[in-house]
């Protein structure tokens, strides 16, 4: 490439040819053996441009995203996350490090990784944590496929709530292919579990009950216990998905009888992505041999002194094929320091005043909205974390683009339900929101 040509590798001829000389190559193209089938000969179209074109090209493409302020949720969360995490974590010996194999050269990476274990063990009462998965839906699918392997009696179905986040049944669905085992729904009674009816739907085919606490509605699950008596007694495996700031004031998943505890980790450390994430994995200790990914464990060195490593890993790259639980790998260790960070930085105390503030203010918003004529809110008459559904006597579509025609975004359920997610980072715009939310109520 010639410096004209890319910023990132700027090489000029005569570099490029002494290089390709160095190794008896005559062109860059032998350095790639591709076949003929796959070989794509045309050109892609893409104008070269210099560094300055690029980055004006970026620009313009970027300022084409509307920029509305965001009361979205279910499932991707926006809290503020302090410049000392950006600083820290873009240092280079933690940007730059891949997976964290040689703990000679990476003991301050796997202490972080320790610590962020040993968080997450405390918030759950789960003894094994791992650093850590994709995202919440695929530690759910990791955690269906877990229960495959360990569940003592032969079950061909896994039950989960019929109100569900999309992309979160859908990555269980992909999981499950080729495993024989069904995904069956149990309804929900005012935004949360109805214990009676999936009482009736379990069963000694029953894999795995999942359950929520907050749901997909921002609702906090009530009866979590029960729905644990009833996956023991069926000899199903319990799973309890939640997120790391919720977990500081609701019940631990292991006080309520769960095997596993699942959920998105990356509710502090990054501000909502709607696509980045960091899939957080706990579970009992027999099951320590099946987690899927990576587990860091302390031990010693050479001369006693406590030091870190990779203990774990049980995929297929690192151990025989037959004996690998996942294929999972990604390298999430980076956004799981990033939580870690946070997580630090809060405190126990100041985790505590944030999930505190995510129970008061969507009750206090609720309160506001519901005097609003046309609108009712909350739908559900229960707790709330973080946010609420509220029923619009107008469609809930036009209510929606009203909004976003004045800068908000909600997001939009069904014919006459909006839900509204309310954090620290859109505290300030609220009172704007209530006015245009009262003019397109009308």
């Amino acid at each position: 490439m010639t410096a004209n040509g890319s910023p990132y590798a700027s090489h000029t001829d005569a570099e490029t040819e002494a290089m390709l000389s160095a190794i008896g190559a005559e062109s860059e193209a032998e350095l790639f053996d591709i076949p003929e089938s796959v070989r794509f000969d045309e050109s892609l179209g893409i104008e070269q441009r210099g560094e300055q074109a690029v980055r004006s090209l970026i620009d313009r493409t970027l300022e084409r995203n509307d920029d509305l302020i965001e009361f979205l949720g279910r499932g991707h969360y926006d809290h503020y996350v302090p410049s000392m995490v950006d600083q820290l974590s873009s240092r280079s010996e933690f940007l730059t490090s891949y997976t964290q194999y040689q703990p000679e050269v990476a003991q301050g990476f796997l202490q972080a990784l320790f610590e962020y274990q040993s968080m997450l063990v405390e918030l759950t009462g789960l003894p094994v944590a791992n650093c850590s998965m994709y995202d919440a839906a695929t530690a759910l699918g990791e955690a269906a496929t877990l229960a495959i392997r360990v569940r003592a009696v032969d079950g061909d179905r896994v039950l989960v709530p019929e109100r569900l986040q999309e992309g979160r049944r859908r990555t269980l669905e992909s999981y499950l292919v080729g495993h024989d085992v069904g995904i069956e729904t149990y309804p929900m009674a005012d935004g949360i579990a109805d214990v009676e009816a999936l009482s009736e739907r379990m069963g000694e085919e029953t894999l795995l009950v999942y359950a929520e606490t907050p749901t997909v509605r921002g609702t906090i699950e009530e009866r979590l216990d029960a729905i644990g008596d009833l996956a023991a007694d069926s000899g199903a495996l319990f799973v309890v998905g939640s997120d790391p700031v919720a977990l500081s004031v609701l019940e631990r998943p292991a006080d309520v009888g769960a095997d596993v505890a699942i959920g998105e980790a990356a509710t502090l450390g990054l501000p909502a992505a709607y696509g980045m994430g960091t899939g957080l994995f706990a579970c009992r200790e027999e099951f320590l041999r099946q987690v899927p990914g990576r587990l860091v464990g302390a031990s010693e060195d050479a001369s006693g002194r406590r030091a870190y490593t990779l203990t774990l890993q049980t995929r297929e790259q690192h151990i025989r094929r037959e004996r690998a639980t996942s294929n999972i790998c990604t390298n999430q260790a980076w956004v799981a320091l990033r939580t870690a960070m946070h997580l630090a930085w809060l405190g126990p105390d100041g985790l505590i005043d944030l999930a505190e503030d995510c129970v008061t203010r969507p009750k206090e918003l609720a309160a506001r909205i519901d005097d609003i004529r046309g609108i009712g809110a909350p739908v559900h008459d229960r707790h709330h974390f973080r946010e609420f559904v509220a029923r619009t006597d107008q469609p809930a579509a036009a209510v929606a683009a009203d909004l976003e025609r004045d800068g908000y975004a909600v997001h939009v359920l069904d014919e006459h339900e909006i839900q509204i997610c309310t954090t620290e980072t859109n505290e300030d715009a609220i009172d704007g929101f209530l006015e245009a939310l009262r003019e397109a109520a009308r």
